[in-house]
């Protein structure tokens, strides 16, 4: 199971006596919405409920609690000038005090919900590919690095990441599951064709990209016809990553473009398709 920055597990060892946080209501425009939650210890505090002063009143509150051993009572907190929050709605808060029982359903949850976060299959550990592999390593995403170079794999400093060592990285394309994003700057232009044109072929991604010049996009285009017989295809190819309205080759400004419409694309696809899914099931 992928760890997020902080793993929920190295928390409650660290703090057991903790009080958890939800948001039971959001009216108007708020912060987070009911699926917000947070643990709050005596010195500690995992996840969020939006930040701000609402955080800041919530966790006094759950702070409270834990000192003097009662319970906290429920919040319902208008977000206006009164707490200096300008969003205008209201928010519910609930608080509970950790049990092993609740300890055990929030790393239920929290394994739940990393399992159910689209995938970003990251082809390459150079220099572009640690970056963009930090960068996406914040969002809600399920991040895996993979090369056919253990040295590279091994010097990766990316922490929390995933990694997948193999000597067939398309057959990693041809296993993922529906709704994957596929981003494509491994260290050799004929395995990024490979593996790009093995991505194309899938009408389930959610992204597929592929650092390069313009030169490189023509090159792989002429490829895809001649080779692969699909010239259509293309048109589902996102390259250069990142776009083209700044110049800059830096690995770090690279990744932080790129990371941006990569998560959009994978976060709208999986929006999408739970709607269809929760159509379907009504």
């Amino acid at each position: 199971m992928p760890a997020m920055r902080e793993d929920i597990r190295d928390f409650l060892r660290r703090e057991p006596a903790a009080v958890l946080v939800e948001v039971t209501g959001a009216a108007g425009s708020t912060p987070r919405d009911t699926d917000a939650w947070m643990l709050v210890s005596e010195r500690a505090i995992y996840a969020t409920i939006g930040g701000g002063q609402l955080e800041y009143m919530a966790i006094d509150q759950a702070r409270r609690a834990l000192r003097s051993g009662l319970a906290a009572e429920p919040m319902s907190v208008p977000l206006g000038p009164e707490i200096g929050q300008c969003c205008g709605g209201r928010v519910g808060l609930s608080f509970t005090a950790l049990g092993p029982a609740l300890a055990m359903d929030l790393v239920t949850r929290s394994d739940l919900e990393l399992a159910a976060r689209p995938h970003v299959y990251v082809f390459g550990a150079g220099h572009v590919g640690d970056a963009l592999s930090m960068a996406l390593s914040l969002a809600p995403l399920r991040v895996i690095l993979v090369d056919t170079r253990e040295d590279e794999l091994t010097a990766s400093t990316v922490p929390h990441i995933e990694t997948c060592l193999t000597a067939m990285p398309e057959a990693v394309v041809r296993d993922a599951p529906a709704g994957s994003s596929f981003v494509v700057l491994t260290h050799d232009h004929a395995l990024d064709f490979l593996i790009a044109a093995e991505a194309l072929r899938r009408d389930d991604a959610a992204y597929v990209g592929m650092i390069g010049s313009k030169t490189k996009r023509t090159t792989f285009r002429n490829w895809l016809s001649r080779e692969i017989g699909h010239a259509e295809l293309f048109g589902k190819l996102v390259c250069p990553i990142g776009g083209t309205a700044l110049k800059d080759k830096r690995p770090a400004v690279i990744a932080t473009l790129a990371a941006a419409e990569i998560m959009t694309s994978a976060l709208t696809w999986s929006a999408s398709r739970a709607r269809i899914t929760q159509a379907v099931s009504r």
